[in-house]
């Protein structure tokens, strides 16, 4: 989680221990509460600038979808800001502009998140349009708006993955890594045809199921007192019925019985190796580690794939590396772009030597001491913005019922040994894998060394 957190500096209290107290503790004071309708609201008080960020997660993200029916999630954080009964299109956002408050929203494989931000005067307006478009929206939804929002959806889709150069690489790793029935097999985005199949009914259902107060959860952070935050939700979000209960989808445990290579033919000028594992959800155990290991090979200049690949032999133009961790379970991948007329198979043999030897040997203690001193100053880097803050908290919260679980964040990255990053490189990077090829149209004799079966 460390990696993907964004913070507020202003207000958080960092208590210095005493020569006799133990470790100084990294903490974000808030108060919650809980509606009778399910609805949790998250207070975090921070009067050193006068701004407030109201931040909401409905805990629905693409995983939560059937196959045949994917990309609703993703449609959803459109059709939401198509207006609602009292606030119809467009005055959400027309209402907040002249208010001098700004918004977005973004879906993942876990969840849908939606913010305002702006002057702490806006924060009965921001919290009165998001009460109307939870309890007042699906009146106001027809075929016009979904069609609409569904075309912009299309084109984003074009944009962003049909006709984005190594754009298809990503969906065609996760049909190779997941089983054909995991919840992350397939991209947030979703597929053409299911877009295409979505009908009224289909969209007001899925809206029924997960867009309810139940479901959800909202931070109230910045220039704001508890009190009165506590008194605006009841006011606006209390006569909201509460949803049907929810049934979260689950997932089993998988693994790759041999390495399996595929090769991509693309509009593109270099050649591309992906590799891709699969290995463990947020909070394991082994998650901390696996970043550190991702710092390691290719976070910085001189590490060690970055190093042999880029500056050394200079067969690669860049290489990244990446532990992807999520509720029901993660995959750690390692990219690598190859420099004009340079095929992929000595790029492949320099990573797996260097994930042999990393395994073997282990980081040396300024390696590691490198790799986890970044990763904590990027942590408190990004200590900045009540705006972050406030979706960390939801995060948190989301991951582990705990809204201030920055410090304990902190911890696991600090308490990463050089065992621990030996044993997780040799228990998931050293296992069976996904090979991906993406080369150029006509060019498929660039592509990496096949190791195990083609699919």
């Amino acid at each position: 989680m460390l990696r993907r957190t964004t913070l507020l500096l202003g207000s958080l209290l960092l208590a210095a221990a005493g020569a006799a107290e133990a470790q100084a503790g990294l903490s974000v004071p808030y108060t919650m509460d809980t509606l009778p309708n399910g609805l949790r609201v998250i207070i975090h008080e921070d009067h050193s600038v006068p701004t407030v960020v109201v931040n909401v997660w409905y805990h629905v993200g693409s995983g939560s979808e059937k196959p045949g029916r994917t990309g609703f999630a993703h449609l959803f954080e459109h059709l939401m800001f198509m207006g609602s009964a009292n606030a119809p299109y467009p005055q959400f956002d027309q209402l907040l502009e002249s208010a001098g408050a700004n918004n977005n929203g973004s879906t993942t494989e876990d969840r849908t998140n939606y913010y305002e931000e702006g002057p702490a005067t806006a924060l009965p307006l921001m919290l009165w349009l998001e009460a109307d478009r939870m309890g007042w929206m699906l009146p106001t939804m027809d075929v016009a708006k979904v069609d609409l929002q569904r075309d912009v959806v299309k084109n984003e889709r074009r944009q962003r993955v049909d006709n984005q150069p190594y754009g298809q690489s990503f969906e065609t790793i996760l049909g190779m890594l997941y089983p054909s029935d995991h919840p992350y097999s397939w991209p947030v985005i979703g597929s053409m045809t299911d877009l295409s199949a979505a009908s009224l009914e289909d969209v007001k259902e899925f809206f029924r199921t997960w867009y309810a107060p139940n479901n959800a959860v909202i931070v109230g952070a910045g220039d704001v007192k508890a009190d009165e935050v506590k008194h605006l939700a009841r006011q606006y979000f209390g006569e909201i019925p509460r949803g049907p209960a929810i049934e979260r989808p689950t997932a089993s445990s998988f693994s790759l019985a041999h390495d399996t290579s595929g090769v991509l033919e693309d509009r593109v000028q270099l050649a591309r190796l992906n590799y891709a594992w699969p290995t463990v959800p947020l909070n394991h155990p082994d998650d901390a580690a696996l970043d550190v290991a991702a710092y390691l090979l290719t976070g910085a200049r001189n590490s060690r794939i970055t190093q042999k690949l880029v500056y050394q032999q200079e067969l690669a133009s860049n290489v990244n590396a990446f532990q992807a961790s999520h509720r029901l379970s993660g995959d750690f991948r390692v990219i690598a772009t190859a420099r004009p007329g340079i095929a992929l198979p000595p790029l492949q043999q320099v990573i797996d030597q260097e994930l042999r030897t990393l395994a073997a040997e282990g980081p040396t203690a300024r390696e590691l001491e490198q790799a986890k001193n970044s990763i904590e100053s990027s942590f408190l880097g990004n200590l900045e913005g009540v705006g972050g803050k406030a979706d960390q908290l939801n995060a948190y919260y989301f991951q582990t019922s705990n809204p201030d679980g920055f410090q304990t964040d902190l911890d696991r990255y600090r308490g990463v040994t050089a065992a621990d990053v030996q044993r997780v490189v040799r228990k998931y990077l050293l296992a069976p894998k996904v090979i991906l090829s993406v080369v150029p149209l006509g060019k498929p004799d660039l592509a990496a060394k096949p190791t195990g079966v083609t699919p």
